[in-house]
């Protein structure tokens, strides 16, 4: 069984999500899991550094699941359509984490491809003494501080609150987890580490990265 924790710390890894419901409209609708990058999915690149830290992944996505076939992975729809966002992503997961036995799920966005290797324990360490354990990521960004709350540590205790806030009209990840007490795990690197391929100029930085 997988275990990590921060400090030679050894605990049971979280189960794992990457968030791929995006519609993708800034990269001409395209399915943001699939563009390529550097010959290999986007996908691809965010698990070859998300799985190894986690106990167990899946995929949060709308449509047809068998797209995702070659990856061998669960694929959680949303519960209820409407276009509720990455939110109704995050339940689905701790529905399914839940179902898993699991305590906690760590999320993160497929449009991410250079996540750091560290992020799960430092997640983990940033919510080490909370009763209910929730953080996200935070890094420097032109002189400021941004959260990635689509990178975060969110507890399964915390599903059913989520649920009624989704029904509510709840909408922004960010606000919910601020709502709830999150935590911030800061990276000093996180310009790079959460560089977002939202645009096709971001997808040719994203090769230039790759290739220095």
């Amino acid at each position: 069984m997988r275990e990590t924790g921060p400090g030679g710390a050894r605990m049971k890894a979280p189960l794992g999500l990457v968030l791929a419901g995006g519609e993708g409209r800034r990269l001409g609708g395209a399915d943001k899991a699939l563009v390529p990058l550097a010959g290999r999915p986007l996908l691809a690149h965010v698990l070859a550094r998300f799985e190894p830290q986690v106990e167990g992944c899946a995929v949060s996505a709308n449509g047809d699941p068998s797209r995702f076939a070659g990856w061998g992975l669960p694929v959680l729809a949303d519960a209820a359509p409407g276009g509720q966002g990455p939110l109704a992503g995050v339940l689905a997961g701790l529905d399914w984490a839940a179902a898993e036995g699991a305590e906690m799920l760590v999320t993160v966005a497929v449009d991410t491809p250079f996540l750091p290797p560290d992020l799960v324990p430092r997640l983990i360490l940033a919510a080490e003494d909370m009763a209910v354990p929730l953080a996200v990521a935070a890094a420097p960004l032109g002189g400021e501080l941004r959260r990635h709350p689509a990178c975060a540590l969110w507890p399964v205790a915390l599903r059913e609150d989520l649920r009624a806030a989704l029904r509510q009209g709840t909408r922004k990840l960010g606000g919910w987890a601020a709502e709830m007490g999150a935590r911030q795990a800061f990276f000093a690197s996180g310009e790079a580490a959460f560089f977002n391929v939202n645009r096709p100029e971001d997808l040719a930085r994203a090769e230039a990265m790759l290739s220095a």
